[in-house]
């Protein structure tokens, strides 16, 4: 059984994940380039933003649950082809979804089902940026 310490420690873990997609987002959609593209430029700046909400959503269930939320940040990935960083964007939406499925079941066990709303929430979204991004790599 995971204790509420181990589960403020996963919290922002998918907390530093979150900044990180909202910069990787951010900077791809400033530098994303090709008329096979422009459609999902235009998404991937509605994603940045979505990443930030995610951000906001579990800093609040960990300052509910006692913990403090990490102003860390983790792995940005960049590139100057249009195409790889799309990948990257999708292996990020990837790794996000595993964690939410992880943590909405630590949720539950600890009866926890506030948070554990509020993180299946968080994965629909997910869900839905790794469909946005398949499509536009023709997947």
């Amino acid at each position: 059984m995971p204790t509420k310490e181990e589960f403020i420690e996963k919290l922002n873990t998918a907390l530093e994940w979150e900044y990180a997609a909202a910069v990787q987002y951010v900077q791809h959609a400033a530098v994303i380039t090709g008329p096979e593209y422009d459609a999902i430029g235009e998404e991937l700046v509605v994603h940045a933003n979505e990443e930030l909400t995610h951000a906001v959503q579990v800093s609040t269930i960990i300052s509910d649950l006692g913990g403090i939320p990490s102003v860390e940040v983790e792995e940005r990935k960049i590139s100057e082809d249009s195409k790889q960083m799309l990948e990257q964007d999708l292996a990020g939406e990837e790794h996000a979804i595993e964690m939410y499925k992880e943590l909405i079941g630590i949720a539950e066990k600890l009866g926890e089902y506030g948070s554990r709303r509020v993180l299946e929430d968080i994965l629909m979204q997910e869900e839905e940026h790794r469909r946005d991004l398949m499509g536009s790599l023709g997947m």
